[in-house]
């Protein structure tokens, strides 16, 4: 970390706690150059489960890369699907505290599409969920069309 007052990397950990939100650790720490002393705010790595139980890193963009494959010729802006991507990684550091599966992520990013644009969504929905012929499409767009 480095050193707001004198911009310096050299430091030691006072104090760590969880910070009142839940979501952030909290640490205290003092500059070994100047003795001053400051607060950061860490967020604790968050992992993705895998269907085959892999962990893997979280990857906004990962997330950002499905929507922009699903939106591909749509009237959907840059700013909307990555306004989308914000309110997912939001909720999914709300709702869980270090791990997220895919299956969450893949649920989320359905609930947001489909209030955006169908046909984004029935675009998602056929991959994320594997349909296998044309039934499964007709399955999917029949809860819509009511």
């Amino acid at each position: 970390m480095k050193c707001p007052f004198c911009k310096r990397e050299q430091d030691r950990v006072v104090d760590s706690r969880s910070a009142r939100d839940g979501f952030a650790i909290r640490r205290r720490r003092e500059c070994l150059a100047c003795g001053r002393r400051f607060t950061t705010y860490e967020e604790p790595p968050l992992r993705v489960v895998k269907k085959n139980g892999e962990r893997i890193p979280f990857d906004s963009e990962k997330i950002l890369s499905g929507i922009r494959k699903a939106c591909q010729k749509r009237p959907v802006t840059t700013e909307s699907m990555e306004q989308i991507v914000e309110d997912i990684e939001t909720e999914i550091r709300r709702q869980f505290d270090r791990q997220v599966t895919t299956r969450a992520i893949g649920e989320l990013v359905m609930r947001h599409l489909r209030s955006v644009d169908q046909v984004a969504y029935i675009r998602f929905a056929s991959v994320y969920r594997e349909f296998k012929d044309v039934k499964d499409f007709v399955d999917e767009v029949k809860p819509m069309l009511k």
